[in-house]
């Protein structure tokens, strides 16, 4: 099993997660982080880090967002490591608060 980023990411992009995962398996798209399933070892570490709940392991993904389960592994292949917490966007708070987001992940 492998942890997933889902929606509530999106242009959020908090990356607290990336300071905490011993395996640097996190990667980073424009607007949007993903989990590499091929580095997550499921230590859990980067659940309770994550302001906005977008972390979850593959079994608990909410069935609206399995989606994300495939997402997260294609957009691993493409986008680079993250290894270092950066400074959120400056909208981040707008952002958290808003539903529906799939519309605009930017696939960089």
């Amino acid at each position: 099993m492998t942890y997933v980023v889902t929606e509530a990411c999106i242009k959020c992009k908090h990356t607290d997660c990336v300071d905490v995962c011993p395996v640097d398996a996190f990667r980073e798209g424009p607007n949007f982080l993903v989990i590499d399933p091929d580095e997550c070892i499921d230590c859990t570490l980067c659940v309770p880090e994550c302001p906005v709940e977008a972390i979850y392991a593959e079994d608990d993904v909410p069935k609206a967002q399995r989606d994300f389960t495939a997402l997260n592994a294609e957009l691993a292949k493409h986008w680079p490591p993250i290894v270092a917490k950066k400074s959120p966007p400056a909208d981040v708070e707008q952002w958290a608060q808003v539903k529906d987001k799939r519309a605009l992940l930017d696939r960089g």
